[in-house]
């Protein structure tokens, strides 16, 4: 494929990266991650192959949850940096190519935002309907409440002025009033003041609760902040978070249209992913990718092996469900809302880094745009010791010593000891070792963006001769690339056929050293290691690699 095609919607094939400053980087010896300590670390982010960086919040906030509670949209939480220290980063990252997008997280403030203080002063305040009230709360329906251990329902009185205020999430958190037409215009200046600053989008969060309060047709209000962006960058996103079945999922793209949520995570797919990683089986993996619909032309789908918050496994059903609990997370302390898993994957893997290279290996090859979050390039672990989803949010680990602060960090949870702790596991010496899990994380993402027929073509799952192994195969534009996975600690004899290819054609694996001839029949055979990984690209047998995936020249 040209590039100067798929140049055009960047993030269909970009490599996105999650952060979050408070726990990446101090860069003034405070013990707290900063912007400043941030854009010394670019570097790293650019040699990886990072072509995007998410932040989480970085506004200024109570810290009541972990940055979701905000106090003002338009600055940057002194602990952070400055405004000035936000766009010299910006600008540090562009200079690299990579483009920068934030969480745009306008379903709630916080109850200390000079907003909601101005809301609660009295039933005529002037922001009085910027969020949502009532006399008398709706009965407490107990699926609606996200964090059970918390909440037992989502309306809290108001004592000063006797009413009941919506709060979709925790109580200090009150949702604002989306069918205001004021707050919308709000949320658009919000968005145009980051844009004018530099970022190229938004991960926008919990858009089903977003727009649930919506009279009329909710959908349109997406419509409409999605041309609001492009009248101002073309070329800027939303990556929308919708944990929904697939179909209900579809009308958040703007149903065959494609002009709401740019992109969506594949929960579903991710789901699937982990239970298949507890059956040593990818049935269920291939199962969700051959039941995924297709998106708009110019949507697409995020990939992601875990987020920033739980792992959750709420779609699939109890006995599933329990299956991955007994496989990576047996004890209760590992599990959280009886829903999910507050772990990372290496130590869910206990540290075997076959399974781990294998883990990546499937997420860069799947269709899609993959998303990292911060850490997993090295095999970041997690602390329990912190409260609920916080446990996976700890600091970076640079060196042995730790290197994220030249003092003890500030933050809300420390680093793991032992196993996972920086002395084990950190940048320095993984960029050192060549079998490391940082520098096949490199190597995966260099062939992932060499190879546009993953995140543009057209995909399909095929038999693969053993039920341990996964064998999906991409094509776009006369290009072909075939991914090949073993899930099990088993040798496994793969045996597969690639319809359309003949002897004409040879295999090239992209991941190690070596060439199969295709037979006239197009059928593979080859033996595959436990938790082996192969990507296979056609080409003629004289036509350079960087060729094969263009049509033409």
């Amino acid at each position: 494929m040209r590039l100067t095609y798929t140049a055009d919607l960047w993030w269909k094939n970009a490599v996105v990266y999650c952060l979050d400053v408070e726990t990446y980087k101090d860069g003034n010896g405070d013990g707290v991650g900063d912007f400043r300590g941030l854009t010394q670390q670019v570097d790293h982010l650019d040699r990886l192959g990072v072509t995007c960086i998410w932040l989480m919040p970085f506004f200024p906030t109570p810290g009541r949850d972990d940055g979701y509670d905000i106090t003002d949209f338009y600055s940057v939480d002194p602990r952070l940096g400055t405004l000035g220290d936000f766009v010299e980063f910006v600008r540090t990252a562009k200079d690299r190519g990579i483009r920068v997008i934030a969480d745009l997280v306008v379903n709630h403030t916080s109850d200390e935002h000079p907003w909601f203080k101005e809301a609660r002063a009295g039933r005529d305040a002037a922001k009085r309907d910027w969020y949502v009230w009532k006399d008398d709360p709706d009965p407490v329906d107990p699926e609606a409440i996200v964090f059970p251990d918390k909440e037992d329902g989502v309306w809290e009185l108001d004592k000063k002025s006797g009413q009941y205020y919506l709060h979709s999430f925790y109580r200090f958190q009150p949702d604002l009033n989306l069918d205001n037409p004021e707050v919308r215009d709000e949320i658009a200046r919000i968005l145009g003041f980051w844009m004018q600053l530099g970022l190229s989008g938004f991960r926008v969060d919990a858009v089903p609760f977003l727009i649930e309060g919506i009279r009329g047709d909710p959908h349109s209000y997406l419509a409409d902040l999605r041309a609001f962006m492009n009248r101002r960058d073309g070329g800027a996103i939303l990556l929308g978070e919708v944990n929904l079945p697939y179909p209900d999922l579809m009308r958040y793209f703007g149903d065959g249209n494609g002009d709401e949520v740019t992109m969506c995570f594949d929960f579903i797919g991710m789901q699937r992913f982990h239970l298949s990683m507890a059956r040593q089986n990818p049935q269920a993996l291939a199962d969700a990718l051959s039941q995924r619909p297709a998106p708009p032309k110019d949507c697409h789908w995020a990939t992601f092996v875990r987020n920033h918050d739980e792992l959750t496994l709420d779609k699939l059903t109890d006995a599933e469900r329990q299956e991955v609990f007994a496989a990576f997370g047996p004890k209760k302390d590992m599990q959280v809302f009886d829903r999910g898993l507050r772990r990372r994957l290496p130590p869910m893997l206990d540290g075997d880094l076959r399974r781990l290279k294998l883990a990546y290996s499937v997420l860069f090859s799947l269709p899609g745009t993959p998303v990292l979050f911060y850490g997993e390039e090295i095999g970041l672990g997690e602390n329990l010791k912190g409260e609920g989803r916080m446990a996976v949010r700890i600091p970076m680990q640079w060196t042995p010593d730790g290197g994220f602060s030249p003092v003890a960090a500030k933050t809300p949870v420390p680093s793991p000891t032992g196993k996972y702790g920086p002395r084990n596991v950190n940048v320095d010496a993984q960029r050192r070792d060549p079998d490391s899990l940082l520098r096949w994380v490199t190597m995966l993402i260099e062939r992932y963006r060499e190879s546009p027929e993953l995140a543009w073509g057209d995909y399909d799952v095929l038999a693969s001769g053993d039920e341990a192994v996964l064998v999906h195969r991409a094509d776009a534009e006369g290009g072909t690339v075939v991914a090949v996975h073993n899930f099990a600690d088993r040798e496994a004899e793969v045996d597969f056929v690639l319809k359309g290819l003949d002897g004409r054609r040879v295999l090239t694996d992209l991941l190690v050293d070596g060439t199969l001839d295709l037979p006239a029949d197009g059928r593979v055979r080859f033996t595959l290691e436990p938790y082996g990984t192969r990507w296979l690209r056609s080409a003629a047998p004289d036509q350079p690699l960087e060729d094969a995936s263009a049509k033409g020249s």
